[in-house]
């Protein structure tokens, strides 16, 4: 119970911190207006993860790929519309970005009990840390108040963090959203749940790589064939529990990173100790995580008066 009220106070202390250069973020945003906004939006996705346990790892992954791309904005959310391209068209979201149906159904119920109050940002936000949580991870405090985007950016999603970047290059994509070397490292630490499609370990499995130990890589070659199968799924981490772990970066000292990108946290770089400790240490992996989880939502916030509050997430009103 100390450890667990020691975390809930150091992210509420960086939520403060944060909210001191982002605007009007708080925990309490909606003490007033929508006071029943928090358990709403983990009912729905408890139902979600119940129907399907992988759904919790796409709501994050939809979290992550939004904060990334003018900030946590729900810009991802929006569909194809005259002067909006759509960020679901980008290379790392077509065919693979997923769980927007929850997202509309905690935005249906939100709407019926406060109308026109709670944006698609801040559900998104809320959403990502209850899969977590639900799927056996730790819960913070989210800071809320974040607006919704009148538009959305397909250039820049289509520069999104991709499964063959090098560590230089991963390091880059967050340091320009205002994320270190250990955020990178625990954050890439959601990869604990979820899955890849085939294209995006294919090369990697086959030769690509000679840092994937052997019969991992034989394993893997079972559901990705040299040809064709680009589409079929592989658990982003052994075993495929579909909980919320440290499992992802045992699996990293052990040379059995699905991914190139994920590997090359373990791969004799400056992340090499941070993934050792994690691998060794779940609690410190979920301290840092939420942490991390909090900074995240906190990119490029819209408040006050910009942006708006969409009706329907997919589209502006």
């Amino acid at each position: 119970m100390a450890s667990s009220t020691k975390l809930f106070a150091t992210v509420c202390l960086l939520a403060l911190l944060s909210c001191s250069v982002q605007g009007q973020l708080s925990t309490t945003f909606y003490a007033r207006s929508c006071k029943n906004v928090e358990q709403i939006v983990r009912s729905v996705v408890a139902q979600a993860l119940k129907k399907e346990a992988r759904m919790g790892a796409s709501i994050v992954r939809l979290f992550f790929h939004d904060c990334f791309v003018q900030g946590c904005d729900a810009s991802i959310l929006l569909d194809a519309a005259p002067g909006i391209a759509t960020e679901k068209n980008a290379f790392g979201n077509i065919n693979s970005a997923r769980g927007f149906e929850v997202i509309d159904a905690i935005k249906q119920q939100v709407e019926r009990a406060c109308k026109a109050t709670v944006s698609c940002a801040d559900i998104l936000a809320l959403a990502a840390r209850d899969s977590v949580s639900l799927l056996g991870g730790p819960n913070w405090a989210m800071p809320l108040g974040r607006r919704d985007s009148r538009t959305a950016n397909l250039g820049e999603a289509n520069q999104l963090p991709a499964p063959f970047f090098s560590l230089s290059q991963l390091n880059a994509s967050f340091a320009a959203k205002g994320l270190n070397f250990q955020d990178l490292t625990v954050l890439s630490g959601a990869h604990t749940v979820g899955s890849a499609i085939c294209s995006a370990f294919k090369n990697r499995v086959w030769g690509g790589d000679s840092n994937i130990e052997t019969s991992f890589a034989l394993q893997s070659r079972q559901t990705c064939p040299t040809s064709g199968g680009d589409t079929q799924l592989s658990p982003l981490t052994i075993p495929n529990t579909n909980r919320f772990s440290n499992q992802f970066y045992k699996n990293l000292v052990a040379r059995r990173g699905l991914l190139h990108s994920d590997q090359e946290l373990f791969n004799g770089g400056f992340t090499d100790a941070l993934v050792r400790k994690y691998s060794n240490d779940a609690k410190s992996f979920f301290n840092d995580f939420s942490v991390s989880m909090a900074k995240l939502g906190n990119i490029g916030v819209l408040t006050g008066r910009s942006g708006e509050v969409r009706l329907n997430c997919r589209k502006v009103n």
